[in-house]
């Protein structure tokens, strides 16, 4: 496989997804293809291979009130953006 895999799952919890607004008409965020998302099936193989990075997307504020999780790297949701060049390419991206 050689493309990029993003995860957009939880471990934790469930990170809603934010739709913006543009007037009165919501826009969902962008999805990637189906090609390129990690089957549920398919986690536990890439577990075990070593091929996941563990993002957290909370601010933090949320991060002092629940803690995280050990290997977990922290980049709050609102940031994710301008940081994207510290996620990896080679790995399945798993958030909470």
């Amino acid at each position: 496989m050689g493309t990029t895999i993003v995860l957009a799952i939880s471990l934790l919890t469930i990170v809603p997804a934010q739709a913006q607004t543009t007037g009165n008409k919501a826009v969902e965020p962008a999805r990637a293809p189906e090609t390129e998302r990690v089957k549920a099936a398919d986690i536990d193989d890439l577990l075990a291979e070593g091929k996941v990075f563990f993002l957290d997307v909370r601010n933090p504020l949320e991060l002092e009130e629940s803690g995280t999780l050990e290997g977990y790297v922290n980049i709050p949701i609102d940031q994710l953006e301008g940081r994207l060049d510290e996620l990896p390419k080679d790995r399945a991206i798993l958030t909470a």
